[in-house]
Order: structure tokens, then sequence, then C-alpha cells
């Protein structure tokens, strides 16, 4: 089946079917990651938001998201489902110390020697096949496709339905969009932005957006 060598951290939150969970951000995304999160058997407690207003499921919001330090002694992880890349960034890295959930959908299909590192969520019928490494933080959206030997970087977005073939590296801060494809032996550049739909056949430089068939500058 191939799925005995995803990292043990990311075993132990599949089999914890009692994790308490508060999720940071209360938008659109949030609630496919409390989908998810629900479809695992977690217990989603609440979410953090700048909007308190906000609610889904009759789950609110407990908080803004600059107080999440006042809930770390509620022995539960935490999940950024916000898809801006930096903003994703920015909570991580101000803080370290708390317990990151990773999250991945039961229909996800993935190969044997792949790596998941903490706060990636892996959306529904999504395929990572073997000797992939998904990095912190990432977004894996609905059916995507990524192929062998792929490097995805921290903070990462691969759009739904993006397709990404063997040997692919994408790097830190990066987002792929909506249905693009991303060819054999490709390096993506860090902090690049590819167009939906684009098609990438060469390297791209950092801190471009691409798009068209074949991707190029957008100037």
């Amino acid at each position: 089946m191939g799925y005995h060598r995803i990292i043990l951290t990311l075993l132990r939150n599949l089999q914890d079917k009692t994790m308490n969970l508060i999720i940071i951000g209360a938008g659109g995304h949030s609630k496919v990651v409390y989908d998810i999160a629900k479809s695992l058997g977690h217990n989603v407690i609440g979410f953090l938001d700048d909007d308190t207003s906000k609610s889904y499921n009759n789950v609110r919001v407990l908080g803004k998201i600059n107080e999440l330090k006042r809930y770390k002694d509620r022995k539960a992880h935490f999940f950024i489902a916000i898809g801006n890349n930096y903003i994703r960034e920015k909570i991580s890295l101000a803080n370290s110390d708390v317990k990151w959930a990773t999250l991945i959908h039961p229909t996800c299909c993935i190969g044997s020697n792949v790596k998941i590192d903490v706060g990636s969520v892996i959306m529904p019928y999504s395929v990572i096949n073997a000797n992939t490494i998904i990095g912190k933080h990432c977004i894996i959206n609905t059916g995507a496709v990524i192929e062998h030997d792929n490097n995805i970087d921290d903070y990462v977005h691969i759009s739904p339905n993006a397709a990404l073939c063997g040997n692919v590296k994408v790097n830190r801060l990066s987002h792929i969009g909506a249905g693009a494809v991303i060819n054999n032996n490709i390096n993506i550049g860090s902090n690049n932005i590819i167009g939906s739909g684009a098609v990438v056949v060469k390297d791209t430089i950092n801190n471009h957006v691409y798009t068209g068939v074949p991707a190029k500058i957008l100037k």
C-alpha cells in the first residue's frame, strides 16, 4: 500500500482519534481543514481569527490570532488554515513551541518513502507518489498530483488539480496555481507564483510571476 514510510509524527496524528485541535483562521480554507479534521475523528474545539464573530458548524472563534499563546495550556494541537504562504510562515515562526498538527484526508493516495512535515494539509483525492518530500505548513490542495521524487519546500501551496511531474523542486513560499502543469526535472524558484493553467517547461527565477503556455514571466 505504500503507507508504511510516512514520518512517525504524521502516523501519530492520524491514529490519535481524540486529538483536540484549534484551527488558526476562520475563512473559507479553514472550513475545508475543519472537515478534514472531523473526517479523521479529531475534536475541533475552536478557531482563532481576528474576526471573533465568525463560526462554522456551531464551532466558534475563541479569540484573535495574536492571542494564540493563551490557548497553549489546553493540551491541544494547532493548525494554520490560512492560504497566504507568508502569513503561515509568520505565525509558525512566532509560535515554534506549539504542537502543530498534520492533516491528511482519507481519500489521498500516498506512495512509499514519502515524508510529510508538520503543519501541512493533504486535501481530498490528491496523489503524492514515491520518494517525495513535503515541507512544513504546506497546502496540497484537492486533486493535486505530485509525482515521484518531488521536493516541496516549506510554506508552499499547490492548488487544486495542479500536476507536478517527476523530479520537480518547488522552493520556499511559492504558489502553484490551479490546473498548472510542471514538467519533469524543473526547479521552481522561491517566492514564485505560477498562474492557473500555466505549463512550466523551464526552470523559473526567484520572485517572479509566470503565466501562459509555455509559462513566461508576467511583466
